[in-house]
């Protein structure tokens, strides 16, 4: 069912999280001198994006898509991790890091709307438990 709302959040999470990439924190972290970095964060960041599109997907089996939402959230609490380690990295906190504070800020806003989604669909199996006792 694509027109529950947290559907629709998930898809915005997805979207938060695929424009970090399109960001100067990700330009920032691809050009590091330890590549190691920009590789993890490019795989971390992608696993955030992609985790949050395909629980879409799973609204059949909702404690499967609570599992992947909840991996979503780890995997979005690391990528903020290394989006704050880079961020710090950078030299200074100041207006000459606005770019890169966008990104940050994306990362942030992705993960709440995740956990609101959580939220959503913790919701949702209670109310179908409640009605399995109605019934």
């Amino acid at each position: 069912m694509i027109q529950r709302i947290q559907s629709i959040i998930l898809f915005l999470s997805f979207l938060l999280n695929g424009s970090v990439f399109f960001n100067a924190l990700y330009e920032h972290a691809v050009t590091d001198p330890g590549s190691w970095i920009g590789i993890t964060f490019a795989v971390t960041l992608t696993l955030a994006a992609l985790l949050p599109l395909v629980s879409i997907f799973l609204y059949n089996n909702r404690q499967f898509q609570l599992r992947v939402v909840t991996i979503s959230l780890w995997t979005e609490i690391l990528a903020l991790g290394f989006g704050t380690g880079i961020y710090s990295s950078l030299g200074g906190f100041g207006s000459f890091l606005w770019d890169e504070s966008i990104g940050l800020g994306l990362l942030i806003a992705a993960l709440l709307l995740t956990l609101f989604a959580r939220k959503k669909i913790k919701d949702d199996i209670e109310l179908v438990k409640s009605m399995d006792r109605i019934r």
